[in-house]
């Protein structure tokens, strides 16, 4: 999907076509339209390929008059029994001579919200600063995907206390899966980041700088908050698979003294189903023993706590 925006008004807004300083969002795009940007922009096919990989990690690199900014962005995708999976994908960003293009294998919420006209002082013919405007909506969209992983965390949790089910069990592990993705992801946009305020390869004027540390510091605070959110759910889990495997050893405690009790009578009436001269060998004598030591046996298996 291709699509053309720019500012109007200090408000973005879509347009039909091609204008300078305009700016050009393609969404999984077709061969049309790749090759669209290399024939009339001549941008590098390369350039526009290594964002729609998904392996791509993030990097940066110039050629020919054209920079090539790789992020990863934070996706939510709903699953079937209705919980949210948290990953990333590889977000291109291309700066042109006459033009500002974004490529992306999927939708997500940092262009809709900027195409929407959502983020204020946009300036798409002021590129050095669009980029960064980008990169601090996505390092804000990975802040509040995060918070949203700790709610869910937490709800999870309340829910396990009540009763110990796979489905909240699963939905951690997905979470903690999210929560993976995002470090790594993060820590990969944070060097890239780190290479552009370095200058040498895009140039930074004073507001910049200012915007780019802004962004450094969203970034660097989204990594401390998914390693803290890690180190937490990571414990919560195993938590509860010492809870679970305690659980299953009760159960399996009661069961075996259960089995002891029970076995009592089976072995009196065993001795005296035998051809052999026991006293009294009449049928309630047989049932009397086993009943008084089968007794004597759970007194002293519930004085000794195995049926708790």
């Amino acid at each position: 999907m291709l699509n053309f925006y720019k500012t109007i008004d200090n408000c973005v807004r879509p347009i039909q076509q091609y204008e300078p300083g305009c700016w050009i969002s393609l969404i999984k795009p077709s061969e049309q339209e790749i090759a669209y940007l290399v024939d009339e922009h001549h941008i590098d096919q390369d350039f526009v390929r290594a964002a729609l990989d998904e392996e791509e990690s993030s990097r940066i690199e110039t050629e020919e008059g054209q920079t090539l900014v790789i992020v990863d962005v934070p996706i939510a995708e709903k699953q079937e029994d209705g919980s949210l999976l948290y990953s990333t994908v590889p977000f291109g960003i291309i700066i042109a001579e006459k033009c500002f293009i974004t490529v992306s294998l999927r939708n997500n919420s940092v262009v809709s919200e900027i195409s929407d006209g959502l983020v204020k002082n946009v300036q798409t013919n002021l590129k050095t600063q669009f980029l960064l405007i980008m990169l601090l909506r996505i390092s804000v969209r990975f802040l509040q995907y995060l918070k949203q992983i700790d709610k869910a965390s937490s709800y999870m949790e309340k829910q396990l206390h009540k009763s110990l089910r796979n489905q909240e069990l699963i939905q951690l592990l997905g979470l903690e899966k999210s929560l993976v993705y995002f470090s790594t992801s993060l820590k990969a946009n944070d060097t890239t980041m780190e290479k552009i305020l370095r200058g040498r390869i895009i140039k930074l004027y004073e507001d910049d700088q200012d915007l780019l540390e802004d962004v450094l510091i969203e970034t660097k605070q989204a990594i401390e908050m998914c390693n803290i959110y890690s180190s937490i759910l990571s414990g919560t889990m195993d938590a509860f698979a010492s809870i679970i495997s305690n659980n299953l050893n009760i159960v399996m405690k009661i069961l075996t003294t259960l089995t002891i009790v029970m076995s009592i009578p089976t072995m009196v009436f065993s001795f005296y189903g035998m051809n052999t001269n026991l006293p009294l060998p009449y049928f309630w004598f047989p049932l009397l023993i086993a009943l008084v030591a089968s007794g004597i046996a759970a007194f002293i298996l519930i004085k000794k706590g195995m049926f708790r």
